[in-house]
């Protein structure tokens, strides 16, 4: 049986993980989901089922008629008596509380926020249907966001950080141990984040077939599933051939046979191994900055920027859907590059 592409096993599990949450739920979700399938991804549904389960949690904990109830007892009349009042009170819990496991959750604006536009997205599906006369959700406003400051490695720091992995230096005595095995590996994986800014998911989902040399470009899935060909550079290029030539001595459990980077156990590496890696390394280079493969993704759109500005290219390349998104992300660079404009004109010839 021919294997299947990373992303379409992560979407099969995702739809299995799905259908179990699911029957967490009242009767009258599976609706909605079956309605929303054609916009969303996997990953995006199960991100509403979990928000939906916080939410009929906290209906049969706080709500008097709800909390008579089972989780199948509750119906369309329950959620269409629902009040402004009622979702303000959500919010405040949603702050701090405990889940099923008794232990403590603490939900920050952003948290919060995603909380209520999935309950936005529930509550507008069976008010368009006409299925339910009120939608409180509408009513209620989303927190204000404070904007937090874009992390980054610097050009010095990410030079250290590829320095780091080569030589391992100032890893513990345990962490050496491993590292001549992964130091290759490493630092391909590291290279190609840093060189073309793809995500973690998308890194960790490569294929050996995705590679092309040829055209110096990889073939990856975007979220949604679109295919596109991202390109790399030489630097790129060269750690990928080193890593690909030791591979070629490895021997993959079954079923990753086509995986491009792998784990020790011989299996594709996972996307908490991929943070783990960064965390270790870039913790050697810049203790004070938490570094993640997101923060690796911002460093090289942030390069890009600087070298092209061009916002439409970076938007392009990152695979954002909205360049404000972009926008939003490299604001305090247009505002330099804006500065920076102020003596390019000169309006009289100085002696």
């Amino acid at each position: 049986m021919k294997q299947l592409p990373y992303h379409e096993q992560k979407d099969r599990e995702n739809v299995k993980k799905l259908r179990m949450m699911i029957q967490e739920l009242p009767p009258f979700c599976p609706e909605f989901f079956r309605g929303i399938e054609p916009q969303t991804s996997s990953r995006t549904r199960i991100a509403y089922a979990y928000d939906l389960k916080v939410f009929f949690d906290f209906l049969r904990k706080e709500n008097p008629t709800i909390a008579k109830l089972t989780i199948k007892e509750i119906t369309l009349s329950h959620l269409d008596q629902i009040s402004v009042t009622d979702l303000e009170e959500y919010m405040e819990y949603l702050k701090y509380r405990f889940n099923e496991h008794n232990q403590e959750v603490v939900n920050k604006e952003r948290g919060i926020m995603r909380k209520l536009s999935s309950l936005k997205s529930f509550y507008n599906y069976y008010f368009r249907r006409e299925m339910i006369k009120n939608n409180p959700a509408a009513l209620v406003s989303l927190p204000k966001l404070h904007e937090k400051e874009i992390i980054r490695l610097e050009e010095d720091e990410v030079a250290k950080l590829l320095d780091a992995v080569e030589n391992g230096e100032e890893l513990t005595e345990k962490q050496k141990q491993f590292h001549n095995r992964t130091k290759i590996r490493d630092l391909a994986l590291l290279t190609l984040l840093l060189g073309t800014g793809i995500r973690v998911s998308e890194c960790v989902g490569l294929d050996l077939d995705d590679i092309d040399f040829n055209n110096g470009g990889i073939r990856i899935h975007r979220k949604g599933g679109k295919e596109v060909t991202v390109y790399f550079g030489m630097e790129v290029e060269a750690a990928l051939k080193d890593y690909l030539e030791e591979r070629e001595g490895l021997t993959p459990e079954t079923g990753h046979e086509n995986a491009v980077f792998l784990s020790l156990q011989m299996k594709r590496i996972s996307v908490r191994s991929v943070e783990n890696l960064v965390k270790k390394y870039a913790k050697i280079v810049t203790p004070l900055k938490k570094i993640t493969p997101h923060k690796l993704r911002s460093t090289y759109g942030t390069a890009l920027y600087r070298e092209t500005g061009d916002i439409y290219l970076v938007a392009d390349v990152l695979g954002h859907s909205d360049v404000n998104t972009t926008k939003k992300h490299y604001a305090a660079l247009d505002d330099m590059r804006r500065r920076s404009a102020r003596d390019k004109v000169q309006l009289r010839e100085h002696p």
